[in-house]
């Protein structure tokens, strides 16, 4: 890549419905920080919700991702009184795969696995640089881990966060919304075609009024 002249990858979740590729404000932060390496970041909704999260390794050490099953749960929730953050410690293994248990089908049925992972925040230790990006949770963060059916997490609760945010947007910019159902459980979209992240969305909304569920487009 470096031959080619590329200077910067930007990787994302692709089980992210929120997710913002290519983020201008992200890469300006990233590029004007001059570090190696940088991540977006949100507050957890609370302690033993499973995502990853960025501890350093030691006094002074490198900025890493621990797994949420490689985190000791006694600790999982304690507060340091300084600065109001979690603090925990981790399970410090020194392998190089994250020890995952899969269903694995076989002839007598399924049966518990247990499967070797790597992932892409793996690369972050090595890292001479890193920096971090506090974004808003509920506009950038809608995770799909779980099946429709489940409590959380899943395709259908992605959707609800995505119609919300959208409508927020349109509203802010002069818009009106009408609804035959309860407004938290339906919204509008806006096309990426017409707006990245909520902007430039007056011309088109408003004064208007949309019955959601509904798509803005141009």
């Amino acid at each position: 890549m470096a031959s080619r002249g590329i200077k910067y990858v930007d990787c994302y979740g692709v089980d992210n419905a929120l997710v913002r590729v290519a983020d201008p404000a992200f890469l300006g932060y990233f590029i004007d920080k001059g570090v190696a390496a940088a991540a977006k970041v949100v507050r957890k909704a609370y302690p033993q919700e499973k995502v990853g999260v960025f501890v350093r390794r030691g006094k002074g050490g490198p900025l890493t991702v621990v797994e949420y099953s490689e985190l000791d749960q006694s600790l999982a929730s304690a507060i340091n009184q300084q600065t109001g953050h979690e603090k925990f410690k981790s399970l410090i293994a020194r392998s190089s795969y994250h020890l995952a248990e899969k269903k694995i089908p076989s002839i007598h049925g399924g049966t518990m696995g247990l499967k070797l992972e790597q992932f892409i925040f793996d690369a972050f230790p090595y890292a001479p640089s890193t920096a971090l990006f506090e974004v808003p949770r509920e506009e950038e963060f809608a995770p799909v881990k779980n099946a429709n059916g489940s409590n959380f997490d899943t395709p259908e609760s992605a959707r609800l966060l995505l119609l919300r945010l959208h409508t927020r947007w349109v509203v802010a910019a002069g818009g009106f919304l009408t609804h035959s159902v309860p407004l938290y459980a339906t919204g509008v979209e806006v096309s990426p075609l017409c707006s990245y992240a909520g902007e430039n969305l007056e011309a088109i909304c408003r004064g208007r009024t949309f019955h959601a569920p509904c798509e803005i487009t141009f």
